[in-house]
């Protein structure tokens, strides 16, 4: 019971670690995948391009912003403790539990499924079209299976103390930047003249492509509104999970500073190559090769194109890479949240523990059943969808919190201030909420799912409140 009381979190990460996790917890394999989906819906290389940029800009405005917030709140728990500062325990309890139910472990399942998907190339016995195990309409492969067995590796691995997960983190981010960096550059090296006068020709003409070739113009400003918003889901989400780096406040050297630069660093590197790599897509593939590659898989078509018959193999190893050091960073970053939502009473007890490598070893666990029930429900593509409305909706209320934070605590020391106040934080607000508004009158099914999922906190937040308040 001595150690547990004098458990506390060691400040292991430097500002190349913190930059490392805003990067490895953002690109996984979503940005080999999305853009077939983008293409589709905008029909054109200008708009996919401009689909990754506005998403890029929204991202790195808010990370701009919240440099302040982590400035004034450097502790555990990051956007937790943001929302709870400007509004009250109930809001910053419903994003907790959103990102319990379905935010942080629904990704944790998606990108742990997606590592066994491309193990198959080389492993076919892992593939997700096979099944295992078949309870009643619960069928069950062994990619899912596979991706539990990682997640919990994982898991096990950042129990032993920060340190490991460090490591695992600088490794493998390292090796995916320099590995897209050289898919990009040889991309650029071996571009195909005809595709980029093909697709650059009317780069900005905004329609739908068709499975036959045909395009599809659309009608009035409700189409186009619809358009967008569905290109946009795809390149958000790709972006999601740059707020991890505020969760591990506790353990990061200087946090004032070092938690305000490393988003600035972060989410402008990962722009920077979403773009570039995307630019390189254009490239080599005709524009209908992008937006119906087999299962959307763009990543592969364009090594193929690029490397021949052994482009497979490197992309392959490649998003194996990327998503393993990505759910590096998800697991090691969202279990801090359940540990300070435990410290305000607002969670399970036991998960506002420390074990003796300084680390709350029992919120880590407590994440990988609840990422392990999802990835064996098989509905972590749908979760998918719901989450990016739901995290951008937070984004939302926490940097309208700036204001609000500026009028009722203006004497708390801010080391960082958000660039740009009033105008860029107003700017994402007016994005975001537009996004937001956007998927709600056209894509009403990736909003109203999430909406209950996150509703569903509040009679959560009163019943624990009553009877587990001691």
């Amino acid at each position: 019971m001595a150690k547990e009381t004098r458990a506390h979190f060691k400040r292991e990460l430097n500002l190349l670690d913190a930059t490392l996790l805003v990067v490895g917890s953002m690109v996984g394999s979503g940005i080999f995948i999305v853009s077939a989906d983008i293409a589709r819906n905008t029909g054109s290389a200008g708009w996919l391009i401009l689909v990754w940029v506005i998403g890029g800009f929204m991202t790195l405005t808010a990370a701009l912003s919240y440099g302040e917030l982590s400035g004034m709140y450097p502790k555990a728990g990051g956007q937790y403790v943001y929302l709870k500062e400007a509004y009250n325990p109930l809001i910053a309890f419903l994003y907790g539990w959103s990102l319990f139910a379905v935010i942080q472990t629904g990704t944790i399942a998606a990108v742990g499924v997606s590592f066994s998907k491309f193990l198959a190339y080389f492993i076919p016995g892992v593939s997700e079209d096979l099944v295992w195990i078949s309870i009643g309409n619960l069928q069950i492969s062994p990619a899912q299976l596979l991706a539990i067995g990682i997640i919990f590796l994982l898991t096990l691995v950042n129990t032993s103390g920060i340190k490991s997960g460090k490591w695992i983190q600088l490794i493998f981010t390292l090796t995916k930047i320099l590995s897209i960096a050289g898919l990009i550059v040889f991309g650029f090296i071996y571009m195909d003249t005809d595709v980029v006068r093909s697709n650059w020709d009317e780069a900005f003409q905004l329609k739908r492509i068709l499975a036959d070739g045909s395009f599809l113009n659309y009608e009035g400003l409700p189409a186009l509104g619809g358009a967008l918003a569905a290109a946009l889901v795809g390149a958000i989400m790709s972006y999601e999970a740059w707020n991890n780096v505020t969760f591990v406040a506790g353990e990061i050297n200087n946090p004032k500073r070092n938690i305000g630069l490393s988003l600035l660093l972060g989410t402008l590197l990962v722009t920077l190559i979403y773009v570039l790599l995307n630019v390189m897509f254009t490239l080599v593939l005709p524009l209908q090769d992008i937006a119906f590659a087999e299962k959307d898989r763009v990543g592969i078509d364009a090594s193929h194109a690029i490397f021949g018959a052994g482009g497979t193999v490197i992309i392959a190893l490649l998003i194996m890479v990327a998503t393993f050091g990505c759910n590096n960073g998800l697991i090691l970053a969202g279990a801090r949240v359940y540990y300070s939502m435990a410290k305000d009473g607002a969670f399970f007890r036991q998960t506002g523990k420390l074990n003796r490598h300084g680390v709350p070893a029992i919120a880590l666990w407590v994440q990988f059943v609840m990422a392990s029930v999802l990835c064996l429900s098989g509905k972590y593509g749908d979760l998918l969808d719901m989450i990016t409305f739901i995290a951008v909706l937070f984004y939302v209320l926490t940097i309208v919190g700036i204001y609000i934070l500026r009028k009722k605590a203006p004497h708390i020391e801010r080391p960082y201030k958000a660039i740009g106040y009033p105008i860029l934080p107003a700017v994402y607000i007016l994005l975001g909420a537009g996004f937001c508004i956007l998927l709600i009158i056209y894509k009403p099914e990736y909003t109203w799912p999430g909406l209950i999922i996150a509703l569903l906190g509040v009679p959560l937040y009163y019943l624990h409140k009553k009877f587990f308040k001691g």
